[in-house]
């Protein structure tokens, strides 16, 4: 449990480990590659923000999947596309300076320099839209502008909101070793979620009547909360079918062009239940919730009839 989810000894909380390479440094080549995997909530978000902006061609991907040790591998069937490495951490080896520590994804690797960009995914997202903004927003993703200079305040200042509270709240619960730590996690968690679908009924985004990366790290939480986190992480007071306007917004960016695509059901189930030995220590992936078939999640959403509530402080949404 300690290796995958280390703990405050004095509290039992979960204590994310930092990223070993947080922010870009310098100005990478163009020869870009994406490392991911499926399962991961953190590496989906830079999939749904490279399928969004058009980037496809522009960044190739590779997929490592969960070794039998939990160490993210590639196989014949998803391989390292530019080394043919068998681990993602023979990757990160590759770099001049070779590399100690957790190998995780995603990863931003430049192939001409063979050297890591970045591994924190909210730094990894806003790169990519200084990349289809440099495209001039010719990739493929119609001009669509995530990270807006005018937005970018009220952005971090829901992100600031949903980091803690959802993305690693969901983990907080999962991987926590006392009682008093499971219960404040969770109390903090469903507060947030209490209070994002108050705002989320009244407009149709984060901020207003525009999809921004905020959104896109939200959606990645929410795509799995049924899914995984209701159960093996014991996010259990409420699922997300219960809330009628969380349920909808999660609907509505699914069903975005190439969305869908990233979204892989079966590969998120299996690398949760599967892999998390001291979550699950039988592997019995259980029944997938009809909340999160195809055929729910392509339901109408209606959100198009939402107001605008652009600029909407985060004070009068009570998140905080």
């Amino acid at each position: 449990m300690r290796q995958l989810a280390p703990s405050d000894p004095a509290t039992g909380a979960f204590t994310r480990t930092p990223s070993r390479f947080p922010a870009v440094v310098g100005t990478p080549s163009s020869r870009l590659h994406l490392y991911v995997g499926l399962p991961c909530p953190w590496a989906h978000r830079t999939l749904v923000v490279r399928a969004l902006l058009g980037l496809e061609a522009r960044l190739p991907v590779s997929v490592a999947v969960p070794g039998d040790d939990g160490a993210w591998s590639f196989t014949p069937d998803s391989p390292d596309g530019l080394y043919g490495k068998r681990r993602l951490r023979e990757v990160y080896a590759v770099r001049s300076g070779g590399f100690e520590g957790r190998a995780s994804v995603p990863l931003l690797w430049d192939a001409e320099r063979r050297e890591v960009v970045c591994n924190e995914s909210i730094e990894i997202i806003k790169y990519l839209c200084g990349l289809a903004d440099a495209d001039g927003g010719g990739g493929g993703g119609g001009g669509l502008d995530l990270w807006p200079s005018e937005l970018r305040q009220d952005i971090d200042r829901w992100y600031g909101v949903i980091y803690p509270s959802v993305n690693n709240g969901v983990y907080r619960c999962g991987f926590a070793q006392s009682q008093e730590a499971y219960d404040a996690a969770a109390s903090e968690l469903f507060g947030a979620l209490d209070r994002l679908e108050a705002h989320l009924a009244s407009s149709r985004y984060l901020c207003g009547d525009r999809l921004t990366l905020a959104d896109v790290c939200l959606f990645t939480t929410l795509i799995r909360f049924d899914l995984v986190y209701n159960t093996l992480f014991r996010c259990t007071r409420r699922k997300l079918a219960e809330y009628p306007s969380l349920h909808a917004y999660t609907r509505d960016i699914y069903q975005m062009p190439r969305v869908a695509d990233t979204c892989d059901m079966e590969a998120i189930m299996a690398g949760y239940f599967k892999t998390l030995f001291p979550l699950n220590p039988g592997g019995i992936q259980p029944l997938r919730p009809a909340s999160c078939d195809g055929e729910s999640l392509l339901r109408p959403h209606g959100r198009e009839a939402l107001p605008s509530a652009a600029g909407t402080p985060l004070e009068a949404a009570a998140v905080s």
